[in-house]
């Protein structure tokens, strides 16, 4: 685990109440920093969290296939019935993924958590 991947996570986690979890997976889907708020239980079960992050990992290098057509990915999000969720891709080929509740202000939020990307150097360029 990288000190600075575990800043990263609280700094997102720090930035608005509605956060709920703020995690870096790697580019096989194993959660290698971060984690839920505290006081906040997972939507889902761990089994469940494993096969999301895996999801997420393939999506994320799957949308890289578009980047010479659209520009690179900054950033994705889901705005599902319960939580928001946005992925940030890495330059280290990692994820920062990051779920909030529905009322989370999603149209500031995600370039407030790029801000924050670009303040640690390893992390601030995407793909």
């Amino acid at each position: 685990m990288n000190m600075s991947e575990e800043k990263i996570c609280l700094k997102v986690m720090k930035l608005d109440s509605k956060m709920r979890s703020a995690r870096i997976i790697n580019d096989r889907g194993h959660q290698v920093a971060g984690g839920m708020k505290k006081g906040l239980k997972s939507l889902e079960d761990a089994k469940q969290d494993e096969m999301m992050f895996m999801e997420i990992a393939l999506r994320v290098r799957m949308r890289h296939e578009f980047d010479k057509e659209f520009g690179k990915t900054l950033f994705s999000l889901s705005y599902r019935d319960k939580v928001v969720i946005i992925s940030f891709p890495m330059s280290d080929g990692n994820v920062l993924l990051v779920s909030g509740e529905k009322d989370l202000d999603f149209g500031k939020v995600p370039f407030k958590i790029m801000k924050i990307l670009e303040s640690f150097p390893s992390s601030s360029k995407t793909f």
